[in-house]
């Protein structure tokens, strides 16, 4: 069984995860053989320590005594809940045009993309961590898909598949189609093609998956202390408003009202040549 371990929050022992996630107390006696394995360099023990946590903690330089190796490997915190989250990312079971007829190709079983822990797909975006937009994004679909990914719990993710979820495609300058979801929405992979073969919406689904691995619990916007904040829902009337964009809107009414208030007040000409 392999054990993975790091420090204790609150000091004292140091902690250890088994690859069930059951914890149990790592000895101060084995964590200090560790630490007399890592060269001094004029470094304390609290140094060491942290050298222990950091993200090369899987390189050569790290000695595991030899009696431990079949029992021990040293990770991190990170990298042992970016494993979990990176083979378990369930996508949300929806389509928007025929990128989507290639996406439920990729989920069949010629390409399958189960072998990458994608098989479970949702009908309930609380139950989804990530969202495919497969398709071309109207206008009177925007506000659907912002209201979807709002219902996301954390962490959450965006894939545009294909040119028309990535920036309006063959029809961008349509009167009724949006010009690329991610000017509602964060996007976090984009996958070119009309429609992308199956191929390459595995390849974005690796990328998803390589983006995880990056990924710091000290930096991931989930664990911040400010709250992460819903996205307006954009209203769909005579034109598709963000309410993001009132503020925006409402100054650029004011300067045209007093644009045509000062038109208004111009003396007129009575004697025109």
């Amino acid at each position: 069984m392999l054990y993975y371990w790091l420090d204790s929050p609150g000091g004292g022992d140091t902690i250890i995860f088994n690859e069930v996630f059951h914890i149990c107390v790592f000895s101060k006696a084995l964590l200090s053989r560790l630490l007399e394995k890592i060269p001094q360099n004029g470094l304390t023990n609290g140094e060491r320590r942290r050298i222990l946590s950091t993200d090369e903690l899987n390189s050569p330089g790290y000695i595991v005594p030899a009696e431990l190796r079949q029992q021990v490997t040293l990770t991190t915190l990170d990298r042992i809940y970016n494993w979990s989250r990176r083979n378990s990312v369930w996508p949300m079971m929806f389509g928007l045009a025929c990128c989507a007829i290639e996406m439920i190709c990729t989920a069949a079983a010629r390409y399958d993309f189960a072998r990458f822990g994608f098989e479970v797909m949702r009908p309930s975006p609380r139950q989804a961590d990530v969202m495919i937009v497969s398709g071309t994004v109207t206008k009177k679909m925007i506000p659907q898909i912002v209201r979807l990914y709002n219902q996301m719990a954390e962490p959450r993710y965006v894939i545009a598949m294909g040119a028309c979820a990535s920036g309006g495609g063959p029809f961008k300058e349509g009167y009724n189609v949006v010009a690329g979801v991610d000017k509602f929405v964060p996007v976090d992979v984009y996958i070119p093609g009309c429609p992308p073969t199956p191929q390459a919406l595995l390849n974005g689904l690796i990328t998803l998956q390589e983006k995880i691995d990056k990924e710091s619990l000290k930096t991931v916007r989930w664990y911040q202390k400010d709250p992460v904040l819903d996205i307006p829902v954009p209203v769909l009337g005579p034109d598709l408003v963000d309410p993001r964009r009132y503020a925006e809107i409402k100054a650029h009414n004011a300067m045209l009202a007093e644009q045509a208030a000062a038109i208004s007040q111009e003396p007129k000409d009575e004697n025109p040549a």
